[in-house]
């Protein structure tokens, strides 16, 4: 098929879904005069970027587009984000080399790397200021059963994803630390279905549909303005474990990871048009990352046998 005619396509196909939407359509007039030609040339390869989906889809567009739209602009590659639908199927299309470019937790990293040969560049520095951050186990705060951590024995808990770094690896290292296995719940929940499970988690605590949650700090933030929080008490803040990080799947061009770097790396906090897409992003900086930044957690992987 001639180029022009492929370019015009999504165009009536747009125009169709449009009107078809409509109860009463209005005729739109099609002026072929006005398409816009493709450049001459090959065409650029997608890279793909991709944000653990944590959240839900929505939330992380909103939260990286800025930065994906600054790092094209930069660096002129054409990258854009994709949204794998779980934590499992993120982790698998890095290993599958889907994923070019992974925005994950350091949980993940250290599984993915393992098995797959992601190489970690840079890591951020969270809105605290810190390059670390932590969890955060949560109850209903009327629970008149659930006045300390040691209450959490023989009750129900829900976890974000068994992949979760601050909803429940830490969680879990944090019981352990004081002597309550995952035996002595009730059972072990993780939040279902894809995307959103930080928001899952806290609302079937405020829901009380569940004794017990573990989400990553900032999470119940999300939902100020959705719910009561002062219906949620905090029964314990887990220790700060190295942020999250980008890393680059196996055979990624050199030369690509090094111009994304540099773009990275050159956000500036002080410069307005550089915050604006930081903290949209929900970070302060991005700095470099080595694979011996991440031990205390790949320890705790390894402690609670989860390698």
């Amino acid at each position: 098929m001639p180029r022009h005619q492929l370019m015009i396509l999504p165009v009536l196909l747009f125009l169709f879904f449009l009107t078809a939407c409509g109860d009463q359509p209005e005729p739109v007039k099609v002026d072929l005069t006005l398409r816009e030609e493709q450049a001459s040339g090959e065409r650029q390869p997608v890279i793909t970027y991709a944000y653990l989906p944590q959240f839900s889809h929505t939330v992380s567009f909103e939260r990286h587009h800025k930065l994906v739209q600054h790092l094209s602009e930069t660096t002129g590659l054409n990258i854009q984000q994709i949204f794998p639908e779980t934590f499992h199927e993120h982790m698998l299309m890095v290993a599958q080399g889907k994923i070019d470019i992974s925005y994950a937790n350091p949980f993940v990293y250290a599984l993915t790397a393992e098995h797959s040969g992601a190489k970690v560049f840079a890591k951020i520095v969270e809105p605290s200021g810190e390059a670390t951050f932590g969890g955060l186990i949560i109850a209903r705060a009327d629970n008149p059963d659930i006045r300390t951590l040691q209450d959490c024995r023989g009750k129900r808990w829900i976890a974000v994803d068994q992949f979760s770094a601050g909803g429940y690896l830490f969680g879990l290292g944090h019981f352990m630390d004081n002597g309550i296995r995952p035996e002595d719940f009730a059972e072990i929940v993780f939040a279902p279905g894809p995307g959103g499970k930080q928001e899952s988690v806290i609302l079937g605590i405020y829901a009380g549909r569940y004794d017990v949650g573990t989400v990553r700090e900032g999470a119940l933030e999300l939902l100020q303005d959705k719910i009561d929080l002062d219906q949620i008490t905090i029964l314990a803040r887990t220790p700060r474990y190295p942020g999250w990080s980008f890393a680059a799947r196996a055979g990624l061009a050199d030369e690509v990871v090094r111009d994304i770097k540099e773009a990275m790396f050159a956000l500036d906090i002080a410069d307005p048009e550089h915050r604006l897409i930081l903290e949209s992003a929900a970070m302060r900086g991005i700095l470099p990352a080595a694979p011996e930044d991440f031990d205390a957690v790949r320890e705790l992987v390894r402690r609670a046998g989860l390698e």
